[in-house]
């Protein structure tokens, strides 16, 4: 931080003290800083839609699945391009509630998706239940994935 502030005076005092050449090399770094600050934008705003256009559907459904992992999941990816890497939280909620019921600490699972799904491609499993707050039972709630993380090949 100490050596950021003395950066931003000393470029300061070289725009007060010569202003006709530091004026265009002070330039030409705003516009390099701008153009990288665009792509980043961009890369960001794509890689959004992306993860928006994936189908992430998950139900407690244990007469499916193990007593282990009562989570069927059912991921479908709805871009033109494969899926490469994934990974989410769950979230557990009432019916018409908004409070996440789900007690996601360090101790509670890491969900990842498969290595790479083709563009189009399903993707079918069973997935440990997270721990839940005390009082409420698995199958009276609905469970979504959130915090989506993803990487998509070029």
């Amino acid at each position: 931080m100490f050596v950021g502030v003395l950066l931003i005076i000393a470029w300061l005092v070289l725009l007060l003290r010569y202003p006709r050449k530091a004026l265009p090399v002070s330039l030409a770094a705003v516009i390099g800083l701008a153009l990288v600050a665009a792509f980043v934008a961009w890369q960001d705003n794509r890689e959004a839609d992306q993860l928006a256009r994936l189908d992430l559907r998950i139900v407690y459904d244990p007469t499916q699945c193990p007593a282990d992992r009562p989570l069927q999941l059912t991921l479908s990816n709805h871009n033109d391009v494969p899926l490469t890497e994934l990974a989410w939280r769950i979230a557990a909620y009432a019916p018409g509630d908004t409070v996440n019921l789900a007690d996601n600490q360090y101790t509670a699972p890491r969900y990842r998706g498969p290595g790479e799904l083709q563009a189009g491609a399903s993707w079918h499993d069973c997935l440990p239940m997270p721990p839940l707050r005390s009082g409420y039972r698995a199958q009276n709630l609905e469970f979504r994935a959130e915090r989506l993380q993803g990487s998509f090949a070029n």
